[in-house]
């Protein structure tokens, strides 16, 4: 199934023909489609309405630099500066990033959105895309923090997904522009980047997005569509049963792929329950793409919410209140 990407603040007529398609699961929001709380509230709404099934709503909040839905929300600070607190007060920074993941995914839910894909779960080893994102370097440091920030969305009610599987961070290129390619062997990789991976999936982590990274040593192919690490690594050796999904598509690093065709069908062979198409001059292609193939349809019911919870019950709530300020001191 797909999740993809919308143009603007309301539905086009054209994008209401798309959420009607077998194959659409979602929608993924960005920068490109908030004005305010009311509006997103609305247009999650309006996407709910415009399909025959349920839809999951989806956005990339984690914070920093990547924090899609600004004004009326907090300023949630990068996951970097949790790691360097985690050297003086180990006990305090994941209470704190703890604290992180329930904020942020309260103020999702309250907007009416279902999930953000967080937490990233990459070491911080210079990659261009990732930088800030990370915890730490250390993958022990790491796997602390993705339980803590496993346990806060679940407190909130939402469903964690673990990202970049199987780690992007060891790599220096950026594969939303580049091709990135790791050549460590898979014992190396074992060793660091999947502990945190680990870690989530004990803490019933719910979804995994992958990295479009290519592991040589491992696969001749990135990872996002590749069957030895989504089915025989990601599923049977590390027991994930939760869903996966890509990465966006439309990243440079998925071209290798071939055609937007080639992307979808090696993405959905390999073992991906859902194909991101962020980009929605690529969403017309891609749900033709997938016409007559035996579609998943339950794979995300887990992940969808019942409904906002609303922004009054959480501005009076005093845990919010705290955290809030708590947080944004660190921003």
């Amino acid at each position: 199934m797909l999740v993809i990407g919308v143009a603007g603040h309301e539905l086009t007529a054209q994008e209401r023909d798309w959420l009607q398609h077998d194959a659409c699961a979602g929608v993924i929001l960005f920068t490109r489609n908030f004005a305010s709380r009311q509006q997103v509230a609305e247009l999650s709404q309006a996407i709910r309405e415009a399909a025959p099934r349920p839809q999951l709503v989806c956005v990339d909040q984690e914070g920093g630099r990547v924090q899609r839905f600004r004004e009326g929300y907090s300023a949630l600070p990068p996951l970097e500066g949790f790691g360097r607190q985690y050297a003086q007060d180990r006990e305090a920074a994941l209470k704190l990033a703890e604290e992180h993941a329930w904020v942020m995914a309260s103020e999702i839910k309250a907007t009416g959105v279902d999930l953000s894909f967080a937490p990233v779960v990459d070491l911080g080893r210079g990659n261009r895309a990732i930088g800030d994102r990370a915890f730490s370097e250390d993958p022990q440091v790491v796997a602390d923090f993705t339980r803590a920030y496993v346990r806060g969305m679940h407190g909130a009610g939402m469903a964690a997904t673990l990202k970049h599987f199987p780690g992007h961070g060891s790599v220096l290129e950026d594969t939303h522009f580049d091709d990135a390619v790791d050549p460590r062997p898979l014992d190396e990789i074992r060793a660091l980047d999947l502990v945190p991976f680990e870690a989530g999936i004990a803490a019933g982590a719910d979804a995994v997005m992958m990295a479009h990274v290519v592991y040589p040593e491992v696969a001749p192919e990135p990872a996002g569509y590749s069957k030895v690490w989504i089915e025989d690594i990601l599923r049977k050796e590390m027991g994930f049963r939760g869903v996966v999904f890509s990465d966006d598509i439309g990243m440079a690093a998925a071209f290798s792929a071939g055609g937007i065709k080639q992307r979808v069908d090696l993405h959905l062979d390999a073992g991906c329950d859902v194909v991101l198409v962020c980009h929605p001059e690529l969403v017309e292609e891609s749900l033709k793409a997938v016409e007559g193939r035996a579609l998943n349809t339950m794979a995300l019911v887990n992940l969808i919410g019942r409904g906002p919870t609303g922004w009054d019950g959480l501005l009076a709530d005093a845990r919010y209140t705290a955290s809030r300020g708590r947080l944004e001191g660190m921003a």
